[in-house]
């Protein structure tokens, strides 16, 4: 009998470090990609020339609102993703673990 749910469990199991290596790392490793990001030239319209000390606009570019922009995004991710540990876990506490995953993947 406790042999029968052993796969269920291996299964949670691989599923749960799936999820968090897909959307975990998101957030943990946004420094890498805010670096990839600005490789690739996203929010650059917010970077605008560099006036320097004499006001001449061939220095590079200031990219402060474009810092500003990632700042943002990597401050909303991480308050959603505190603040939304109070509604999962009473979905959790109620429905338990299956639908508050599939809720979680859903949104």
């Amino acid at each position: 009998m406790a042999g029968q749910g052993l796969p269920l469990h291996v299964a949670t199991l691989l599923t749960g470090l799936l999820e968090c290596l897909g959307f975990a790392g998101v957030l943990f490793g946004w420094p890498s990609l805010v670096f990839v990001f600005k490789n690739e030239d996203y929010f650059k319209d917010l970077c605008g020339p560099d006036a320097g000390p004499i006001g001449n606009a061939t220095g590079q570019a200031d990219c402060k609102a474009q810092d500003e922009r990632f700042s943002l995004i990597f401050t909303l991710g991480s308050f959603m993703n505190n603040f939304m540990t109070f509604p999962t876990g009473y979905i959790f506490d109620r429905f338990k673990t299956t639908v508050a995953r599939l809720i979680a993947i859903f949104f």
